[in-house]
């Protein structure tokens, strides 16, 4: 979905490149809304899923990133590697937001009515945060294993 006007009505899922470039998927991948994220069809490959708010706070208390490490390197934490990049990320208006300094990825959980909830990392914080956006915003997704 390139058009921004069209992107700000939308009521179901979607999805688009970084500045509707195909050539910034090959290192960022693709923003999704939220829609896309809760379609029943299923964003996720087989034997795979959109983390829910619990499974990403599960996550990141046993990363404990209190350690201020850049999360943008793969660490290896007590045997779990995760990696972020800073894609950017698509406003409820279909205005794109630049990359870094975070990266935002929604969970499979809503809060309430018409919002849900996402992780935002911080590179040199070090830190993860959780809040709640607009379903119209456009964000990264990770999927885990089943």
């Amino acid at each position: 979905m390139q058009n921004a006007k069209a992107w700000k009505k939308l009521k179901t899922g979607a999805w688009c490149y970084f500045l509707n470039h195909t050539e910034t998927g090959e290192y960022f991948g693709m923003l999704y809304n939220w829609y896309a994220v809760n379609d029943p069809r299923g964003l996720a490959p087989k034997g795979y899923h959109i983390p829910t708010d619990a499974e990403w706070t599960i996550l990141t208390d046993y990363l404990d990133f209190s350690h201020k490490a850049n999360y943008r390197e793969s660490e290896d934490l007590s045997n779990i590697r995760f990696a972020g990049l800073e894609p950017g990320c698509r406003g409820k208006k279909g205005k794109f937001d630049l990359p870094g300094p975070s990266g935002k990825w929604w969970s499979s959980s809503e809060n309430g009515t018409g919002a849900a909830w996402y992780r935002d990392l911080f590179s040199g914080v070090g830190d993860v945060f959780r809040n709640s956006r607009d379903e119209r915003f456009g964000f990264s997704v990770r999927c885990i294993k089943d």
